[in-house]
């Protein structure tokens, strides 16, 4: 009896990923990974189990709140891309995620199979004390789907000639995401132990670009290295770096209001944190919903990376109050 129960610790103890629940309640960087493994797996065979998921689990998908399984991305999902970017919150059980996935792009026509498409996604779910998910939130960066386009004439031929021959169209999200492949180099590096900016601090640098980008005014704080970059959608959109688009005034009146931040996965390790929030254009009628991740160094942001779509104006996550919503203050969610 004791050498079987020796041996059950020692395989505990080998596993990679260690977790334990109940009293201690931890999970390391690779078992958060592999949650996110494990739902993405779970959606592309649209199984929602037990195993995984609390019975309760609430799930929203671009803002609107939908039953685990069999809607959304759980419908469509035909497998994963090539784009993986993990941002794990130890402290809080919390696990982040930008990466690209396959799906199931549209009706099929003319008797030919659904075209296979790439969506963007980004991700946070929530890890209960009983190791169970709790808690998933995605956004889905689709291309766009022309659902009533009109089947294949020698007429559309030539009008889509004509648009090819004009300028170059910006890729989608996804495809755009795709092609970079993997994350930076520099989000991977490590931040020396002793160095390391607690929770609280990292979200409040974070922030600080949020209250620049809303009120480009020379006045606010810009924590930004000398060569500090951003990629939006895939795509870089620095044409120096981020401390001088800032403080030149080029995005000046352009976001009306960052509303509803939403800072939601922390990893304190590598000095990464991950927020979601909303970008507002009041004088269009226009709002963004964003996920956007930056790396902290010493204090100072040194790169930053979203993935965001379009939505109706003044939409809400999903997880926040109307006063949460429309408010410009830090929630750190744990």
């Amino acid at each position: 009896m004791w050498k079987r129960f020796i041996v059950f610790i020692a395989v505990l103890f080998l596993l990679p990923g260690v977790f334990t629940f109940g009293a201690e309640k931890t999970c390391d960087r690779a078992c958060l990974e592999n949650y996110i493994d494990r739902y993405l797996d779970a959606m592309k065979d649209n199984n929602p189990s037990l195993d995984l998921f609390t019975r309760d689990c609430k799930f929203t998908e671009n803002g609107a709140q939908l039953p685990l399984g069999g809607e959304g991305l759980w419908y469509s999902m035909t497998g994963r891309a090539n784009y993986k970017f993990y941002i794990p919150d130890i402290e809080t059980r919390q696990i982040a995620y930008i990466g690209t996935v396959k799906e199931a792009g549209g009706p099929a026509r003319n008797g030919q199979p659904a075209k296979e498409t790439i969506s963007a996604v980004s991700i946070r779910l929530k890890i209960d004390d009983n190791g169970k998910i709790c808690e998933a939130e995605q956004l889905v960066m689709r291309p766009e789907l022309n659902l009533f386009a009109a089947e294949e004439t020698e007429e559309t031929k030539e009008t889509e000639g004509a648009e090819a021959a004009g300028p170059p169209k910006m890729l989608p999200t996804g495809e755009a995401i795709d092609k970079m492949g993997a994350p930076h180099p520099v989000y991977m590096e490590a931040i020396p132990e002793k160095e390391r900016m607690s929770r609280e601090e990292l979200v409040k640098v974070a922030n600080y670009y949020f209250e620049g980008g809303q009120r480009i005014d020379g006045k606010v704080y810009y924590p930004f290295t000398d060569d500090c970059e951003r990629f939006e959608n895939g795509m870089q959109t620095t044409q120096t770096n981020c401390k001088e688009q800032f403080e030149s005034g080029q995005l000046k009146d352009i976001i009306s209001r960052i509303r509803d931040r939403r800072f939601v996965a922390v990893d304190r390790e590598r000095g990464i944190v991950f927020a979601f929030c909303f970008f507002d254009h009041v004088k269009i009628n226009w709002t963004w919903e964003i996920s956007e991740l930056f790396k902290i160094e010493n204090g100072l942001i040194r790169r930053i990376e979203a993935a965001f779509l379009r939505c109706p104006y003044g939409m809400n996550s999903g997880w926040s109050t109307y006063q949460q919503t429309m408010s410009e203050e830090i929630q750190s969610i744990h």
